[in-house]
């Protein structure tokens, strides 16, 4: 018998017209999608559109058995992809079809799919998993918290993975339908508006769906036995409001806030534009924690924010991040005072408008409330650090930065810049470079001077007063006079300085 002899080069060349050239080229999608103050959040090579979370929760025993299917899309050849997740895994499908998973790191999934997935294509992943997310920690600190009847999930800069598997970084933004199954007499709270609601031997489920783009940070499950209210805006927004039935002292100051929601909602909307979406609300579990958090559409408060009364500052404070936030999120995180420096700001724009202090008078009183040698100076807004990303300076100078770009261009082209912004990044990305160029586009002045010395240069910059208390082309670089008097509102919105103390 006579045997035909290959030589290799011909073989090897053979084998390349039996193996597609995706998945010749195809290689691992990277496990972090490129941030450096947090290399681990994320992953890269893909994005996904679209959340659909099937769970069952179970408040007794803090047991969370879910099933989620993310639509996803590849952005290169990929023989591999990450998820970030932290409970356990008992099967991963992609397409259809089972693939082979593992773990590395704190959360990170590897997920190796049984065909190498196309540049381009949209593929359906689908992971099966149950665990106590209480009992799952990175580096010592969860972002889940149990409740006297259930438990909750908010977090910032990372809560995702301690209840659905996920692209977890602002960049890869999607809709969402979180549909959860919870023992009769108790709710389940998600994002957005609550679609149904049936109950079937002895369990009740809630369908969910928030239907603009949101984070996965800002994707919340809040399960336990609330008082809840519902309203609508003028304009038809749906509101929701939830309150743990068991907050105690806390519980008449906390209603006096958030039942405010729809009223600030509307004020807000003259100042940053229409609201962003769908729904609106806020929730308020018995947890020991004192921050408040800005999860879309329903924002999360700590009783604790309530310790000393009503306080709606808070509640601007969190409303304010659906636009600046939450429709427009940070690039990367470095870029927190997009969300933070806005945010308080807002803060002070309720007190003016309130008669308790002006916009002014305040960043005056807290530019006065430190000496130049306070280590506060030396925090840069605009790229504080992992480490003071939820630094008091990124929040006051951030503010004191936006009074200076007011005072600079007038308050004219100073509210227009304020509304335009959100409505031309809607539901996407950006840097705090893009707010800069924004801003000089609409005032016509060359800007980044003034933003480089508020959010950039370490140490006490000087603080011009408003250019309508100067002559006319003068720009003085005088401090600004004592106030008379402390503004009424400072210590209200002071008491809102531990909204980020947890994260």
């Amino acid at each position: 018998m006579h045997r035909k002899v290959i030589a290799p080069s011909v073989l090897a060349a053979s084998l390349l017209l039996v193996i597609p050239a995706s998945a010749a080229s195809s290689v691992p999608g990277a496990p972090g999608i490129g941030d450096p103050y947090y290399p681990a959040s994320g992953n890269g090579g893909y994005d996904v559109s679209h959340y659909d979370l099937r769970l069952r929760y179970q408040p007794n025993t803090d047991l969370l058995e879910g099933t989620a299917t993310l639509l996803t899309t590849a952005k290169q050849d990929l023989s591999r992809f990450n998820l970030d997740f932290g409970l356990t895994v008992s099967e991963i499908r992609v397409n259809g079809v089972k693939a082979k998973f593992a773990r590395s790191g704190a959360q990170e999934l590897e997920v190796t799919p049984a065909t190498p997935l196309q540049r381009g294509r949209e593929s359906s992943v689908v992971v099966k998993y149950a665990g106590k997310p209480s009992e799952f920690k990175v580096d010592g600190w969860s972002a889940w918290q149990r409740t006297p009847d259930g438990g909750i999930a908010a977090q910032e800069p990372d809560s995702a993975a301690w209840w659905f598997p996920s692209n977890d970084h602002p960049l890869d933004k999607a809709t969402f339908d979180v549909s959860v199954n919870v023992p009769d007499g108790t709710q389940a709270i998600s994002n957005g508006v609550l679609q149904s609601q049936s109950s079937r031997l002895g369990w009740t489920r809630y369908n969910w769906r928030s239907n603009k783009p949101q984070a996965t940070y800002l994707a919340t499950l809040a399960v336990g036995k609330f008082d809840i209210t519902t309203d609508k805006t003028a304009s038809g927004l749906p509101i929701l409001n939830a309150y743990s039935k068991d907050l105690g002292d806390n519980a008449g100051a906390a209603r006096a806030s958030v039942e405010r929601t729809g009223e600030v909602a509307e004020w807000l909307e003259g100042v940053f534009g229409p609201y962003p979406f769908n729904a609106l609300g806020g929730y308020v579990p018995n947890v020991p924690s004192g921050f408040a958090l800005e999860t879309q559409t329903r924002p999360f408060y700590s009783p604790r924010q309530f310790a000393n009364g009503a306080n709606v500052s808070v509640v601007v404070h969190e409303l304010a991040h659906q636009w600046y936030g939450d429709s427009v999120s940070v690039d990367g995180w470095k870029d927190i005072w997009i969300n933070e420096g806005f945010a308080r700001y807002s803060q002070w724009l309720w007190s003016e408008k309130e008669g308790e202090g002006t916009a002014q008078e305040l960043a005056d009183w807290t530019y006065l409330s430190r000496p130049a040698e306070d280590p506060f100076w030396q925090v840069k807004p605009g790229d504080p650090g992992a480490e003071n990303q939820f630094h008091g300076a990124v929040y006051d100078r951030g503010a004191i930065a936006l009074q200076a770009l007011r005072n600079e261009i007038g308050d004219e082209k100073f509210f227009r810049i304020l509304k335009g912004w959100p409505t031309e990044r809607a539901y996407g990305n950006a840097k705090v470079g893009d707010f800069v160029r924004y801003a000089e586009k609409i005032s016509g002045e060359p800007l980044a001077q003034l933003f480089e010395t508020w959010l950039y240069t370490p140490g006490k910059p000087a603080f011009a007063p408003p250019a309508a208390a100067e002559a006319p082309g003068a720009r003085s670089l005088q401090a600004p006079a004592k106030p008379a008097a402390e503004p009424k509102s400072w210590k209200k919105i002071a008491a809102t300085n531990s909204v980020h103390d947890d994260h």
